[in-house]
């Protein structure tokens, strides 16, 4: 079981990321319902992790503008266990999309501080 808070309204967990030769690395995210794919990083952050580039996506925004992203290879711990994600190189927050949540409960107590689990169904 994966498990956060909510916290100013949003419901955020941890994610660990396996880096080669180097420290897992724990990073905050916010599930975002409305975003299909698996997860996005700020450009910035997916450089300084050195994520290596897979290919260019076309990706329709929330504004229905359309954009070229270009998507990443990352690994993390998903439910104790190693797992293989794309990562969006675009934004300004950390998101969890709900290709990431496929096969999954994600219950949510939408009250400050409120419990967020992830769990395998």
């Amino acid at each position: 079981m994966i498990s956060g808070i909510v916290t100013d309204g949003r419901a955020t967990v941890a994610l660990t990321f396996r880096i080669p030769n180097r420290p897992n690395i724990d990073i905050g995210f916010v599930i975002d319902t409305g975003f299909t794919d698996e997860i996005c990083l700020p450009s910035e952050a997916v450089s300084l992790l050195g994520f290596p580039f897979k290919y260019a996506q076309r990706a329709n925004l929330a504004n229905n503008t359309t954009v070229v992203l270009p998507v990443h290879e990352a690994t993390i711990l998903w439910n104790g266990k190693e797992r293989d994600i794309h990562v969006l190189a675009t934004g300004r927050r950390p998101l969890i999309g709900t290709a990431l949540l496929e096969e999954n409960e994600l219950v949510i107590q939408f009250t400050e501080g409120g419990l967020v689990t992830i769990d395998e169904l």
